[in-house]
């Protein structure tokens, strides 16, 4: 029996735990990039951050998280899915109990760039242990679809829980609930997650390519995120961003000529399918980060909402990812993961267009919640499908590095669509007001500009599901429908 094989076995009998510990952990992840936003005011009174230093505490995590995908993934492959996910779960927990305690600006922002590491590995290799642990088919795409649907909760959710937990408890309770969440994953994670052993018949590491490619990736998401502070012409940006793009190009040349075990091996782009989901998810993500920003600063700075009640506010859009995830893996074996996909593009498009009509003098019921509930049911509807193309075909050897891929496109694709939309929105409501605009009118008209440069990004994600992922003839569209129906 083959490890894979064997791997399945294992996990029939303790299938739903299994599933249950890895999207908690994949949830606690995602969480912690957005529910930190509405605590930022207190994390400053309490440790007496900067205006300026404030911003790390989000960076510090982002750029850790965004450089070490791809090395969590590939190490997943290579030590073993379980050791891995375990390791990089005790790792998030610990960082997560010292940013709790923290006392100093600098212990906050190591933790929490120890975290992002630690968060890294477990996004890996979670959806790594789903995919070489349920039988392509129905089984995993109901595996995915839960993947998903807690996945976009920790994304929506993180406004709610952060202001809930913010205003009853203090800032440091928003890192304390991960504790018990991690110690629960570690505690039964060894008794039912599957070994995963080392599939790949060797034991060769590629330190160069691993230290290229995170370098590569924390100098480009780093100059992404200092757009916020600095300008995109300004050297503070553009350096590391050349840097990150050299650091990246000689991954490229060591993967394709020169390393004798390649961290990724090139010929993983061959596959249509995993190229195709991964633009749509680019393109998905850079447009639906920016909009829960946007949608943030409007019911706070513009309808006058406090953080509570935004975070309310955001509780029909969670409800919406959560119920779109859980039907699309229903819609899947009828009408194709492309024919989802696209739809899924479709609603986060419609949703994003409804965004435009904000204004000064606007209302939560009819500016904000049509489009919102649409965009979030659309990110719901078309995450789950596109994972499922990204992971099909591929090896269990390299599904750690397919997945590694995956979640590099939605944390970049999010950091790159933020930093741009930011600068879109900024500078228009700049030019409106040297117009004569007031400045809530101004702020405003940067806002519909932004959502309808988000709306244009899903559109053409739409029309990339469409066509990236057409079959090739009707015999392979109806093996992908027979395939989807397990």
């Amino acid at each position: 029996m083959n490890p894979v094989t064997a791997s399945r076995a294992y996990v029939r009998r303790d299938s739903n735990l299994l599933l249950l510990l890895v999207c908690l952990a994949q949830f606690m992840v995602i969480l912690d990039v957005s529910i930190v936003n509405v605590a930022l005011p207190a994390i400053r009174e309490g440790l007496g951050f900067s205006t300026t230093g404030l911003q790390w505490v989000i960076n510090a995590y982002t750029i850790t998280f965004a450089g070490f995908l791809l090395l969590g993934g590939r190490m997943s492959d290579l030590l073993g899915r379980r050791r891995v996910f375990l390791a990089g779960t005790a790792l998030f927990t610990a960082a997560s109990l010292v940013c709790a305690t923290a006392g100093s600006e600098s212990v906050l922002l190591t933790a929490r760039a120890v975290q992002g590491l630690g968060g890294a590995i477990i996004s890996a290799a979670s959806l790594a242990i789903i995919t070489t642990s349920f039988e392509e088919g129905a089984a995993r795409n109901r595996a995915l679809g839960v993947w998903g649907a807690l996945g976009g909760l920790g994304a929506t959710s993180g406004v709610l829980l952060g202001g809930i937990l913010t205003q009853g408890l203090g800032w440091p309770a928003i890192f304390l609930i991960n504790v018990p969440i991690g110690l629960a994953v570690v505690a039964f994670g060894g008794r039912v997650i599957p070994e995963g052993r080392n599939a790949l018949g060797h034991h060769h590491f590629d330190l160069t390519g691993a230290l290229l490619v995170t370098a590569g990736m924390v100098a480009l998401v780093y100059g992404i995120v200092r757009t916020d502070v600095l300008g995109w012409g300004s050297a503070g940006v553009l350096v590391p961003l050349v840097a990150g793009v050299v650091l990246l190009a000689g991954f490229g040349l060591v993967e394709g000529r020169l390393a004798q075990a390649p961290l990724m091996p090139l010929r993983i782009f061959k596959l249509r399918p995993l190229r195709s989901a991964n633009a749509v998810i680019l393109l998905l993500y850079s447009a639906i980060f920016a909009m829960w920003f946007f949608v943030s600063l409007y019911m706070q700075q513009d309808l006058h909402h406090d953080a509570i009640e935004t975070g309310l506010a955001f509780l029909p859009m969670t409800l919406a990812v959560a119920a779109a995830a859980t039907l699309a893996p229903r819609l899947i074996p009828r009408l194709g993961a492309r024919a989802v996909l696209t739809a899924g593009m479709v609603s986060a498009t419609a949703g994003l267009a409804l965004l435009t009509g904000v204004r000064p003098d606007g209302t939560y019921l009819a500016q904000v919640l049509p489009g919102g509930v649409l965009s979030a049911f659309g990110l719901g509807l078309a995450l789950v499908p596109a994972t499922i193309v990204a992971v099909r075909g591929v090896s269990a050897a390299e599904s750690g590095l397919a997945s590694g891929l995956l979640n590099t496109s939605r944390l970049v694709g999010g950091a790159l669509g933020l930093a741009v939309l930011t600068t879109i929105a900024t500078s228009h409501a700049h030019a409106r007001i040297a117009e004569g605009a007031s400045r809530a009118l101004a702020q405003t008209a940067g806002y519909q500009l932004a959502f309808t440069v988000g709306a244009a990004l899903c559109f053409l994600g739409a029309i990339a599901a469409a066509v990236l992922l057409r079959p090739a003839n009707r015999g392979e569209a109806s093996a992908e429908l027979a395939e989807a129906r397990g």
